[in-house]
């Protein structure tokens, strides 16, 4: 299919990942103008005659037809692909599939925005009592969706939407807001639904891995400047001039910087056993044999800094197609970036669609999984058991979920993902 048009975005907007995925699925070709500088080509007049407001996403159809707000374009993509169903398949469907992307806006992202406003200092003075009440309304909201979603794949009927693409979206988006553990492990579907979305094989891509907050950052006061003595003149720098930010243009500007936090895991005696090297011996080596990775975790392993798990999903009747439950471990996995330097896993799929499980071994630091496996929101749906070595029946499946050839109750391992 030949390119309908040129899309103007920028690679940090959510919406326009929200198009750039609606076009992905629904087989929509456009063109990305490679010579446009954000805030210099929207503001000239060339960009403005055809936008009034100089905001992207924008679009300039080939056939003349041009478009500013980013839903309203992916609203318009949807509807150049009718087989997709992405719009639903009656009316009735389409409408729900406003419903959902409106309360999504109005009040989920609304709210979320506004917050990040405030702890930027960019709205009106920092008001306590403000701030609860856009909380309060972000929450409720989000607590709709979570019921919703508790009881099915995707919002509007048995297929895909753009209601399931923007929600996701913004869910990620507000993980780096305010979203932080102790919020995500209250919308578990929902966030189950994120991952499902984004980790879709044809819009995956377009998506980077999801921020993780262990606490919502909280309004810190400017510090009042003391007077201070007036320095020795210096040699006068070149001046950089500031690029102006237009709050809906990036998405990325609302994310508060996070604070650094020390893990207690990094207070543990030092360890003769190195991850890192057990991970890079693991990728390049063959799992089995005389001079396999397997042999030199025997050879390496320390037993009293690290120890050996096996994890299960616990609800394995909540898994249908095995590629989307493939995606979950995808999605778990992201979830515990903060502890990439405390873990390696091997999780797999085991069975068929409708009748799959999903189980597979962790190594990590320490004794206890509960401080390693806590960073991601929705450890609690697994169910962790630790492995002795010493047991051959232990010691068999650590090695077959490594080697990605593990059986369990006559179901076969299918698909699975590494943590490294």
């Amino acid at each position: 299919m030949s390119s309908l048009g040129t899309l103007y975005t920028q690679p940090s907007q959510t919406l326009g990942r929200v198009i750039k995925a609606v076009a992905a699925i629904g087989g929509i070709a456009y063109d990305l103008d490679p010579n446009y500088v954000h805030y210099e080509t929207n503001k000239t007049p060339a960009f403005t005659n055809r936008f009034p407001h100089g905001k992207i996403p924008a679009w300039d159809g080939k056939d003349g037809f041009k478009l500013f707000e980013g839903l309203a374009i992916a609203r318009y993509f949807a509807s150049l692909a009718p087989n997709s169903g992405l719009l639903g398949h009656t009316k009735e469907d389409a409408a729900l599939v406003d419903q959902w992307i409106h309360l999504t806006e109005s009040e989920a992202v609304f709210n979320a925005s506004q917050i990040a406003l405030l702890l930027l200092g960019k709205l009106t003075p920092y008001s306590k009592p403000i701030h609860n009440t856009f909380h309060e309304r972000q929450t409720r909201a989000l607590a709709t969706l979570e019921k919703h979603i508790s009881t099915r794949t995707f919002f509007v009927g048995e297929r895909i939407t753009l209601a399931d693409i923007y929600i996701a979206s913004m869910v990620q988006i507000a993980c780096g807001i305010n979203l932080d553990l102790a919020a995500r492990a209250q919308l578990p579907n929902l966030f189950r639904h994120m991952e499902t979305i984004l980790n879709q094989p044809k819009i995956a891509a377009l998506y980077e891995p999801t921020k993780v907050l262990e606490k919502a950052p909280v309004y810190v006061a400017p510090k009042k400047e003391k007077e201070a003595k007036a320095p020795a003149p210096a040699a006068p720098k070149a001046e950089k001039k500031p690029k102006p930010k237009d709050d809906d243009d990036e998405d990325d500007s609302l994310v508060p910087e996070e604070p650094k936090v020390k893990n207690p895991l990094d207070d543990l005696p030092k360890s003769t056993f190195n991850l890192e090297d057990w991970k890079r011996a693991y990728s390049n080596k063959d799992t089995r044999g005389a001079d396999g990775s397997l042999e030199w975790f025997y050879q390496n392993f320390d037993k009293e800094g690290f120890s050996v798990w096996r994890v299960d999903f616990k609800f394995p009747e909540e898994l249908t197609q095995t590629f989307m439950s493939n995606n979950q471990i995808g999605g778990f996995f992201n979830r515990l970036e903060a502890s990439r330097k405390y873990l390696f896993g091997s999780v797999g799929v085991l069975g068929a669609t409708n009748a799959s499980l999903i189980s597979g071994a962790l190594i990590l630091r320490g004794q206890d999984a509960i401080p390693v496996v806590n960073v991601a929101p929705d450890w609690e749906s697994y169910e962790f058991k630790k492995l002795d070595l010493g047991n051959e029946k232990d010691k068999a499946f650590f090695e077959a979920a490594l080697a990605w050839d593990l059986e369990i109750d006559g179901k076969k391992w299918v698909d699975g993902k590494n943590f490294k």
